[in-house]
């Protein structure tokens, strides 16, 4: 059977960046980067994604592209004769059903929110109430199911079309979508007065505050920030590889994705510090700036309806970008290796993620006396499991068959990154070095980091 390619390129990048753009780009970026120093922790954070994160991109990229499929194969195709490299792809097809199980109950979150906005529901709200809003949302399973399952359903209703006629068509006009209303809402943000002490704290470097957190903990968080936001390691990216085109060079497609990625990350605190600051609100990490610091800023906002319906568009957008291409991932993975029709892998993956997502939901009421690894509740011990060791360690076994001869070879990799037009990485025996021996060490450090 023909492999399905990208309808065109801006599809290619869009739907990748799509892949990238997560929740975790809203609602963590800023917050660390205002923790940090604003602008230091911005400049070590571009450092580390042009050093890190796009040359494990374009190898994830090139393992598709030259494997012509998703993971399993892929390895099977480029791996040196009675190795086992492809074992790594089973684990990135657990790894993404792993992802799923959690992200579609947050991404849930995100389309009731705005729901909530659109229909009035925080009009007239008192603070307290507001923040209670999502309390109530976390001890209803009923309507977290709902909404994890609407999030489910309307996905591979998506990808049931196929990757041009579904997922490329979609994103483009979400992304597109969501350029737009970071555009709308970062305007907004600035004409809020006050706005510009927010932008301050957040974007002109301040090396006081850099120093106080300590300058080896600010440059951690950068090089983490930079290394997950791309969600590389699971294969979510090789899949756009095999569909991708042999016209253009990798690493300028991998520099425009983290372009689109930073860009939104970057973005998201150009509405929320001037937002917060502007009502006196210091803001809070993780779903707390979202679900309770926000939707108040909104309600005591002129047109606070509208405004917080537009952002948790933008959210949902954010999220559902993400959802949808791992689904593409998941579908792929059984149309490779099982022979199974798009149909038929549609609807036996929509059942196993339906079912999968319950532990998560139900960890937060029914079952939220359950503590799993470290402590931690069902979903943070899921993305523990996600982000702490799948992510890096895939992302080293991806390095690690990119230039050591007893893999795919660094020039095997230099070749099909290099195919195309556009910007050529260079075949320099220092860039070998430092991909061979630097690099890895860089990946063992936040694996190792993320594990303690």
């Amino acid at each position: 059977m023909k492999r399905e390619r990208f309808g065109s390129r801006l599809g290619f990048l869009l739907v990748s960046a799509g892949c990238a753009i997560g929740i975790g780009n809203v609602w963590r970026f800023p917050y660390v980067t205002g923790e940090n120093g604003g602008g230091v922790f911005v400049l070590f954070y571009l450092l580390f994604l042009l050093i890190m994160g796009a040359p494990v991109l374009t190898m994830e990229l090139a393992v598709g592209r030259a494997g012509r499929s998703s993971a399993i194969k892929a390895y099977k195709k480029l791996e040196p004769k009675g190795s086992k490299w492809h074992l790594h792809g089973i684990f990135c097809m657990l790894g993404c059903y792993l992802l799923m199980m959690y992200y579609t109950t947050v991404s849930g979150w995100m389309v009731s929110y705005f729901y909530k906005f659109l229909t009035g529901t925080f009009e007239g709200m008192k603070e307290e109430e507001v923040g209670n809003v999502f309390g109530s949302l976390l001890a209803n399973p009923g309507e977290m199911t709902f909404w994890m399952a609407v999030t489910v359903i309307v996905g591979f209703l998506v990808v049931s079309f196929g990757l041009k006629n579904g997922l490329e068509r979609i994103t483009k006009v979400m992304m597109s979508a969501l350029l737009v209303l970071i555009v709308v809402l970062a305007i907004h943000s600035f004409t809020l007065p006050g706005a510009g002490k927010g932008l301050t704290f957040y974007l002109v470097p301040d090396f006081d505050r850099a120093v106080e957190q300590g300058l080896g903990n600010v440059i951690m968080a950068a090089m983490n920030q930079s290394f997950f936001t791309l969600s590389l390691g699971i294969a979510a990216m090789e899949i756009f590889g095999s569909y991708m085109s042999k016209e253009n060079t990798l690493g300028g497609e991998a520099l425009r994705i983290c372009g689109l990625d930073t860009l939104v990350a970057i973005a998201s605190g150009l509405i929320i510090f001037p937002a917060c600051f502007s009502f006196g609100i210091e803001p809070n990490d993780g779903p707390a700036l979202i679900f309770n610091t926000l939707p108040n800023v909104f309600v005591n906002m002129a047109g606070g309806r509208i405004w917080g319906t537009l952002f948790f568009l933008f959210m949902t957008f954010a999220s559902f970008s993400t959802v949808i291409a791992v689904f593409e991932n998941l579908l792929a993975n059984c149309i490779d290796n099982f022979n199974w029709s798009r149909k038929k892998a549609v609807v036996i993956n929509a059942v196993i993620v339906l079912v999968a997502s319950i532990p998560c939901v139900l960890g937060y009421n029914i079952w939220s006396d359950l503590k799993l690894i470290g402590g931690r509740d069902v979903l943070d011990s899921e993305d523990f499991i996600v982000s702490n060791l799948l992510l890096p360690l895939g992302s080293l076994i991806y390095l690690l068959f990119c230039v050591s001869k007893w893999g795919w070879g660094f020039s095997n990799y230099i070749e099909e990154a290099n195919t195309g037009k556009g910007l050529k990485i260079p075949n320099s025996n220092i860039l070998k070095c430092y991909f061979k021996y630097v690099l890895p060490v860089l990946i063992l450090i936040i694996l190792i980091q993320g594990l303690i």
